[in-house]
């Protein structure tokens, strides 16, 4: 172990090592751009065949950067879609952002090292930064803008340069040292463990656009909302959210052993998709819509007595005509992905003739990502994570979540040795009920 990595572990004031040297290589997960074309057409593209764990060089740090030893990291969906090399290979977005030239030329590597959260400790700042330190706690959020365009001061994310960190860019979160811009920072909520801190930005902070942002639905008080994948790491946050907010939580989940937890997360209704015989994982032709968007109709008005206000989806294809089909009439449908896939299929009549409204969503701006993680200082929002793996194992982790294995978020020990650590407030920790601290964790120990 190098002798940076070896004092920040050791817990050793800032003053006492923030002149030691970074390592001229460290250890990461990463795709590499010779396995690009190695499935074979209708294979399962098993992505703990492409996710490497190895060392890899520490680039240099640019003036508005900087250099963070990672204690965690989580697996978010974009971790799946990079190592399988779909819809397209990372490695376009990196060759793309090299052509930049300057520092960007840095992320054009035959390598990419991948992951979109972490939680550590900043050990180098670039002679650009001003309001972070050496031995800052930090969480990262999951958007690079470029903070010279017009429109990125409007809304980071309408910005040309907006890009997603580790999977749009390189030298991302799951690793033991991470490169990110000052502009991606914020402070580590102190009752938090490490692990539970670095599995909650990227999905927490989408969902929160999504709902609550004035870029997204604007759920307000009593507001019925329809949350497909509640179980998951966005539907977990989602329910959170809508609670938070005062509204009614109706989740989909796949197994009656999911709706379980979901009940037990504060949902409001469950229902299961399974039983129920809708949205599945293939597209729908427009007569199944219809059928199948009765059924789910009938059983949301069955548990409440009205359509729903809002549809929050990110299943995609398999599900979309059912969420425009559902919604009630002036109700809306925000969307911020497609893990079912992308060219989504519905009549545009129950849209336009019921006023109905689609708002398409991505991530969330660094306002939006601090207010969101406002929320977990204050204890309003809790971490759902459901088990931790080591870097080593990172690949069997992501499998997980290709396979929808899992529940909430699967996290990423990275330098920290074990779970727990990290927690710098414990009076704040022990004052909030244990069960909100990772409700997800607690719940599966009790469906055990």
């Amino acid at each position: 172990m190098d002798a940076l990595t070896e004092a920040v572990l050791s817990h050793a004031p800032a003053a006492e090592w923030k002149g030691l040297e970074p390592p001229g290589e460290y250890l990461a997960a990463h795709l590499r751009a010779t396995d690009v074309g190695g499935f074979p057409p209708g294979a399962d593209r098993d992505v703990r065949t492409t996710i490497h764990v190895g060392n890899v060089p520490m680039p240099e740090l640019a003036p508005d950067e900087v250099l963070v030893a990672v204690m965690a990291s989580s697996i978010n969906y974009n971790t799946v879609w990079s190592a399988t090399f779909e819809p397209v290979p990372t490695f376009s977005f990196l060759e793309r952002l090299g052509r930049q030239g300057g520092f960007a030329q840095r992320h054009d590597q035959p390598y990419h090292v991948i992951g979109s959260d972490a939680a550590g400790v900043i050990v180098r700042a670039g002679a650009g930064v001003r309001r972070w330190n050496v031995g800052d706690h930090v969480v990262a959020s999951c958007v690079q803008v470029d903070d010279q365009e017009p429109a990125t001061h409007a809304d980071g994310m309408l910005g040309a340069g907006q890009r997603i960190w580790g999977y749009e860019t390189n030298f991302g979160g799951l690793a033991h040292y991470a490169v990110l811009r000052a502009s991606q920072l914020l402070p580590k909520p102190a009752h938090l463990t490490w692990e539970e801190a670095a599995s909650v930005m990227l999905t927490a902070a989408t969902s929160y656009r999504m709902l609550v942002s004035d870029k997204g639905a604007r759920i307000k008080q009593g507001d019925i909302v329809l949350i497909w994948g509640a179980s998951g790491g966005l539907g977990g946050y989602a329910v959170q959210l809508v609670k938070n907010a005062g509204g009614i939580a109706v989740g989909v989940v796949g197994s009656e052993s999911k709706a379980d937890l979901v009940r037990r997360l504060g949902c409001d209704v469950v229902l299961n998709r399974a039983e129920l015989g809708v949205g599945g994982d293939r597209e729908l032709t427009p007569e199944q819509t219809v059928e199948q968007g009765k059924r789910l109709g009938r059983a949301i008005r069955g548990a409440l007595g009205e359509d729903p206000h809002v549809v929050f989806d990110h299943v995609g294809k398999a599900t979309f005509g059912l969420s425009v089909f559902v919604v009630r009439p002036g109700g809306t449908v925000v969307t911020c992905g497609s893990s079912t896939g992308y060219d989504h299929h519905f009549d545009n009549r129950y849209l336009w003739m019921n006023l109905k409204r689609i708002v398409g969503s991505h991530a969330a701006n660094l306002q939006e990502q601090w207010e969101c993680n406002r929320l977990f200082r204050l204890g309003l929002l809790a971490p759902v994570l459901s088990e931790v793996r080591p870097l080593a194992q990172v690949g069997e982790a992501a499998r997980l979540v290709q396979r929808n294995e899992h529940l909430g978020k699967v996290g990423v020990l990275c330098l920290a040795p074990k779970p727990g650590l990290g927690v710098t407030d414990p009076e704040r920790r022990m004052a909030l009920d244990p069960e909100r601290h990772n409700p997800f964790a607690a719940l599966r120990q009790a469906a055990s």
